[in-house]
């Protein structure tokens, strides 16, 4: 996949029933794992590298345009290797009826 073919978030609007969340990771920096974070989040690497590490301490790492699900995957920390280019998450999910309204019906 080159750049042309990647897909992306960032600047393209979402639609009424999404909502967007960028995470960035700075150069050499960690984050740990939080399930609850990525619930319902359809992410997308928008720039950079992610390297996920599992309890064993196995890394993978996905680069930029990686479409991933976070959820019910044996991930303790987040990692960006880089020294110099900070990762750029976007993590879309689905909006949450605040209302009554804002519910589908039955």
């Amino acid at each position: 996949m080159d750049a042309d073919d990647a897909v992306t978030f960032l600047g393209r609007p979402l639609g009424p029933s999404f909502a967007g969340r960028v995470v960035t990771i700075a150069p050499g920096a960690s984050r740990p794992y939080d399930e609850a974070e990525w619930r319902d989040a359809l992410v997308v690497v928008e720039h950079g590298e992610l390297a996920l590490e599992c309890p064993a301490g196995g890394r993978r790492s996905f680069g930029t345009g990686a479409v991933l699900w976070l959820v019910g995957v044996d991930v303790v920390t987040l990692h960006n290797h880089s020294p110099t280019e900070t990762t750029v998450l976007v993590a879309v999910s689905r909006r949450r009826p605040t209302t009554a309204e804002d519910r589908p019906p039955p």
